[in-house]
């Protein structure tokens, strides 16, 4: 067949095809009874309904799916292969613990695969099998404890991959093949010790990687030098005593380096001698009493002091003329001497310095230098002699890292004989009833001992001694119901102290005296009742206390009070019925306070007042609450940044106007219901930004609607013509406009609006064949 009437068969033929047949109109409209299904934008959640697997009848054409909250445990393979068009997928906090081979063929066009918050301790090597078009995984507050190679190969287009608070202690060789796009790297909150040379090769794109709070006790330069196109690097929080040129650190594109919050003494000058175009340095919250100006980067314009006990001697005048001949801007004050004691470093000149010849100030010096303790000696290089590092028969001792490993080898007793420069040693998953005194005598050089599932019933007194650096003690997951001072004696510089999963009924208050530096207290998942005052007398430098998931009913005035620097403090899972407001005085820095998980059923007004100048996170979701006084937040004001109500009781919810400066609000998974006591609520989230998750419960015309759209159930509420009317005539003009006649109000947006878009795209697709034929 030819001519104009083939053309014109060929056109129909053409727009039949692109015309909402039934079979698309009847997927389009179906829904599960446990979903909400906006098909306007192809959106379907399914939060919080408890449901075991992936619920049929989802529309094919979905394009968002979110199944938060529930209980799927298993992602068995092809599970979404109905489902072509997703381009977003939740499973967060699903309880998941196996994603099978394959479980994601088909989604060809998935971009953010969300597993974050479940119970995941491995990947199989084909779990992502089917994600080429994947741009970002979330894998956080997972537990995963390895990665195996080739797990991520199938992610050619990934950009971030997010696997923090995981338990990975190790990296292995090519752990991340395969992500050739991938541009940020999260492994922060970790247990990392170790990192193959190979680790990090082949990721030619990262830019960004996030290494904070794990376990580094010396700068893995050769693996981070891999990622040569690094331009952020963050290594805070990090055990590392030490940096200098022969960690063979070699970034030709750093800009930024993190090493705050760590333990390190001492800098060599060359430390960063290849990383030419680094700018900006953060050493905050060390223990460097002295710096050497640094050779190498030349671009340096930042370097970040606080925090460290740095002594303004004559040692200090050639860090003061690097930094004024290098532009150098420096921030941190002076420890020492006396006369210079709280002085700024960036307001000091070199001839502010006393050098040797002046009696007074030597003396003065080698006494504050003596008080301060032990430094770290310089570096030296291996025996050139070949002599054999000492070890224990059943052990792993590795002179490069300075770790010494004896994991699960069934020892009855501590071994001794390890290299006396060990930095950490593990001896995890052995059986030690009790730790002897002096177990550890030779191991002056230790900065982190793992002592965790070792049956632990006890601590003698003096089982410490000898250790004057260690910084981390891992106790977790032992038999222990008490520990004295004296069996913490010896370790002045302890600073992470972990005891969770014991049997303690109290926090060991006389022990923690023994630890002037504790910075950091585990205590999660023990039967501590209460806390009382006393219980942190001595822990005046404790900034994070966990408590989660403890029997505690009771929080009296005043047993918080010591913790004076306190910034994190954690009592979810436990039995407060209320929230402890009188022992909240005294914190005038806690920026973090969690009390999801307790029966609190209700907040009276100004439960949070004692925080009001400091506290940014507050997290209250899943404790039972049904109703919140009016001024319950009164007093937090602009500096609350997040606020967790989820998974609460809250049929009705006061308007927060105070609370004008949050960057996150979750409503999610509460009843509301939504009448005219919820119009001042209504408002609220309708001048919010912000996705809060809030939704009607009730009445069932307005079910599953969201609050801050549900403009239908509020237009009839006393109140709402005067607020129209207050609208100036700008804001009518851009306001929505009136629904149709025999139409539900919003109707209009979701069906003739859509269909109009539609056919308005057919027609130009219709025009464009025309066209082309």
């Amino acid at each position: 067949m030819e001519g104009p009437q083939s053309s014109t068969h060929i056109c129909l033929v053409l727009l039949l095809l692109l015309l909402p047949g039934p079979a698309w109109r009847a997927a389009a409209h179906r829904c599960p009874q446990t979903c909400i299904c906006d098909n306007s934008r192809r959106h379907v959640a399914c939060r919080h309904q408890n449901l075991t697997e992936v619920p049929n009848a989802i529309p094919e054409l979905t394009q968002r799916l979110d199944l938060r909250g529930n209980m799927l445990k298993v992602i068995p393979p092809a599970a979404f292969q109905a489902l072509p068009y997703l381009t977003h997928l939740d499973l967060r906090h699903c309880q998941v613990e196996l994603v099978a081979e394959g479980a994601f063929r088909g989604l060809g066009r998935l971009l953010l695969l969300n597993l974050a918050s479940n119970r995941l301790r491995a990947l199989p090597q084909e779990a992502l099998d089917g994600l080429g078009s994947l741009r970002r995984l979330e894998l956080e507050r997972n537990m995963l404890e390895e990665l195996r190679p080739g797990a991520f190969w199938a992610l050619g287009a990934l950009a971030t991959l997010n696997l923090a608070h995981n338990a990975l202690v190790y990296l292995p060789a090519m752990a991340f093949q395969g992500l050739l796009r991938t541009r940020w790297l999260r492994l922060s909150h970790n247990a990392l010790s170790v990192l193959a040379p190979e680790a990090l090769a082949g990721l030619p794109a990262l830019r960004r990687l996030s290494l904070h709070h794990n376990e580094l006790q010396a700068l893995p330069g050769p693996a981070l030098s891999q990622a040569s196109g690094l331009a952020r690097l963050e290594l805070g929080h990090n055990p590392l005593t030490y940096a200098g040129e022969e960690d063979g650190l070699a970034l030709p594109g750093l800009r930024e380096l993190l090493l705050d919050h760590g333990a390190l003494q001492a800098l060599g000058p060359r430390a960063f001698a290849r990383c030419p175009r680094l700018h900006s340095l953060d050493l905050r919250g060390n223990q460097l009493d002295t710096l050497p100006p640094l050779q190498g980067p030349g671009q340096l314009r930042r370097l970040r002091l606080q925090g460290n006990p740095l002594w303004c001697g004559c040692q200090a005048r050639p860090l003061l003329q690097w930094l004024a001949r290098a532009r150098v801007r420096s921030d941190g004050a002076c420890r020492g001497p006396r006369r210079l004691r709280g002085e700024a470093l960036d307001v000091l000149r070199p001839s502010d310095l006393r050098c040797p010849g002046d009696p007074e100030e030597e003396e003065e010096e080698k006494e504050e230098l003596a008080a301060a303790g032990p430094r770290a000696p310089p570096r030296t290089p291996e025996a050139e002699d070949g002599a054999v590092v000492p070890c224990p028969r059943a052990c792993i001792c590795v002179p490069e890292s300075r770790h010494s490993s004896c994991e699960g080898r069934g020892l009855q007793a501590v071994p001794r004989g390890f290299p006396n420069d060990t930095q950490l040693l593990d001896l995890r998953r052995n059986h030690f009833p009790s730790v002897p005194r002096a177990a550890f005598l030779s191991l002056g050089h230790l900065v982190s001992l793992h002592l965790q599932h070792c049956g632990i019933a006890g601590l003698e007194a003096g089982a410490l001694v000898g250790l004057g650096r260690l910084v981390y003690l891992y106790l977790s997951d032992n038999q222990l119901s008490g520990l004295s001072a004296a069996a913490l004696e010896g370790v002045p510089h302890l600073g992470y102290l972990y005891l969770e999963r014991n049997r303690f009924l109290q926090v060991p208050g006389a022990a923690l005296r023994a630890l002037p530096r504790l910075f950091s207290l585990h205590l999660q998942d023990n039967i501590v009742d209460r806390l009382t005052p006393g219980d942190l007398v001595g822990t005046q430098a404790l900034r994070w206390l966990y408590l989660s998931g403890n029997r505690i009913t009771q929080v009296s005035p005043g047993a918080l009070g010591p913790a004076l620097e306190l910034e994190k403090l954690h009592l979810d899972r436990n039995q407060l019925r209320e929230v402890p407001t009188g022992a909240l005085e005294g914190l005038p820095v806690l920026l973090e306070l969690q009390l999801s998980g307790n029966p609190l059923r209700a907040l009276r007004d100004g439960a949070f007042r004692p925080l009001g100048r400091s506290l940014q996170h507050l997290f209250l979701n899943s404790s039972g609450l049904e109703q919140i006084s009016p001024g319950a937040f009164e007093g937090l004001g602009p500096g609350l940044q997040s606020l967790h109500l989820q998974k609460n009781q809250l049929r009705a919810l006061p308007a927060l106007p105070g609370l004008s400066r949050l960057e996150l609000i979750d409503l999610s998974g509460n009843p509301f219901h939504c009448d005219c006591q919820l119009l001042p609520l209504h408002r609220w989230l309708s001048g919010l930004n912000l996705q809060v998750g809030a939704t009607c419960a009730t009445p069932p015309t307005a079910r599953g609607q969201r609050v801050k759209a549900a403009v239908a159930v509020f237009q009839a509420c006393p109140g709402w013509a005067a607020r129209k009317a207050k609208r100036t005539p700008a804001s009518r003009s851009g306001s929505r406009r009136a629904p149709i006649k025999g139409r539900q109000p919003g109707s209009e947006k979701v069906g003739h609006g859509r269909q109009g878009r539609l056919g308005k795209i057919k027609q130009m697709k219709f025009g464009h064949i025309l066209h082309e034929l």
